[in-house]
């Protein structure tokens, strides 16, 4: 397991219990890190991958999706032209196919495999045994002390009509969620062709609209082996940025994270309330960076933080990884069409229903693609978290003391504390302390909450590690 990250001293043991100290990044809009080129060549990269990211891509995906007439979990596995099986195959044929295109070999190769498990009869939406296959496609990392850090970004395949357990009829399943597997499988392409320090894990779920199965599966299977799964971006209904009322909203996206893990003992508990904890916890951490770095390469769609685990009446994917204990977030449009979602094909009184790949906006989906790419470009480049940040409390005083444990990675080139006032969301301040492991500053530490974070140089930044507190 690696070192202590965020939370450290204030929640250390449930959140070591459920993994969540992995990960607990912050975004920050402090100023830019002394010293280093924010577009250096490294910076550039990335720039040139969000470049690659094309309209015609996601549009092809979608349209392959929808043309196996329905994807619904209960559906056809058999059939090469219909149904739930011959979409998984033909996903998993085009990860492969990006895979050989990509150049890498042996330990290096991009690995392409089926994440099969039997479920049911449950008493929900599951009446039979079934098999639910994730696909997934791994990019191992190129850094050897960075490559057991893992960061996901997920859509669901599966689709569904009105009635849940209806596995018959067309569910053409576009924007939820072929827009999704479309972000997925883009990402892949462009991103297998380059070099990460750590393995980004590209996933399309099964099972979602039956009750978040495939994802739940595959998180818990991830905890039980000890899989060290930095942050999950999922992204589930993001190509449709039309409102009800006529409104194009196609300049932002939703960005859902959880406020605080799921499970906390009451000794837990009173150290976020005595370090006013509330406003971050790792998945937040995660949503603070993904509209960092979508600010950092001035993309189109920016995102719009929603503080709030997901919509009401509804859950997607990113909650079976919460519930693992990984930090997870949801990217979804900023307001849905309901008549275009979980319902039979057809019209009503000129009303058009259904989830039509006509509804889908490629443009839009290409941009969306490019703020997940560039959280995970980030992600996978920077060095990790600083272990163990704290603020020292053994003495009164006006002044801050912090000290934090060391980054491992190779490439690493100092660290910056970052700060802000109790009642702001992002971080406003921060200070270039070079490679020293211990700052003073001369700053209130009643009045502020701290944070540090590592960068390398190339100029990638780790999310912040939050500073709990201890006596030395």
């Amino acid at each position: 397991m690696p070192e202590k990250s965020t939370w450290a001293r204030c929640a250390a043991t449930v959140l070591l219990a459920a993994g969540l100290l992995h990960q607990a990044g912050c975004a920050a809009t402090a100023p830019d890190l002394a010293g280093v080129n924010e577009r250096s060549l490294a910076m550039q990269e990335v720039d040139r991958m969000l470049a690659d990211l094309s309209a015609d891509g996601v549009r092809g995906v979608v349209d392959a999706l929808v043309s196996f007439g329905t994807r619904h979990t209960l559906s056809d596995a058999e059939s090469e032209s219909r149904g739930i099986g011959a979409a998984r195959r033909w996903i998993a044929r085009e990860f492969e196919a990006v895979a050989l295109l990509s150049g890498r070999t042996d330990a290096d190769a991009m690995k392409v495999y089926f994440d099969s498990h039997t479920f049911g009869p449950d008493r929900r939406r599951v009446p039979v045994e079934t098999e639910i296959v994730n696909v997934v496609a791994e990019l191992p990392g190129s850094m050897p002390q960075a490559r057991g850090r893992r960061y996901y970004v997920i859509g669901h395949y599966d689709s569904r009509a009105g009635d849940p357990l209806d596995a018959a009829s067309d569910a053409p399943g576009a924007n939820d969620d072929a827009s999704g597997v479309a972000v997925v499988m883009e990402l892949a392409r462009v991103m297998s062709r380059r070099r990460y320090d750590s393995t980004i894990v590209f996933m399309a779920t099964a099972g979602e609209e039956q009750g978040l199965i495939g994802a739940r599966l595959h998180a818990t299977s991830a905890r039980e082996n000890g899989a060290d799964i930095r942050a999950v971006i999922s992204n589930d209904i993001v190509g449709d940025p039309k409102s009800p009322s006529g409104r194009v909203l196609d300049r932002h996206i939703r960005v859902f994270s959880e406020a605080l893990p799921r499970v906390l003992s009451a000794e837990d508990l009173a150290r976020v309330r005595q370090l006013g904890l509330e406003n971050d916890s790792p998945s937040r951490q995660i949503a603070r960076y993904v509209a960092q770095t979508a600010r950092q390469h001035r993309l189109r769609v920016q995102p719009m933080l929603i503080n709030r685990t997901d919509r009401f009446l509804r859950g997607g994917d990113h909650t079976s990884f919460n519930e693992a204990g990984y930090p997870a977030v949801r990217f979804t449009v900023v307001e849905e069409n309901y008549d275009r979602q979980h319902q039979d094909v057809r019209i009503v009184e000129g009303v058009q229903f259904g989830d039509l790949a006509e509804f889908v906006d490629a443009a839009y989906l290409a941009d969306v693609a490019r703020v997940n790419g560039a959280a995970l470009a980030h992600l996978a480049n920077a060095p990790s978290s600083p272990g163990n940040a704290r603020i020292i409390t053994a003495d009164l005083g006006n002044e801050t003391v912090l000290r934090w444990d060391a980054a491992p990675e190779p490439d690493l080139a100092g660290y910056e504390v970052v700060w802000r006032a109790t009642i702001d969301h992002e971080w406003t301040e921060s200070r270039d302390v070079g490679m020293n492991t211990q700052a003073t500053l001369e700053i209130n530490k009643d009045n502020h909450f701290f944070g540090v974070r590592a960068y390398d140089r190339d100029g990638f930044r780790s999310p912040v590690s939050f500073c709990g507190a201890a006596a030395r």
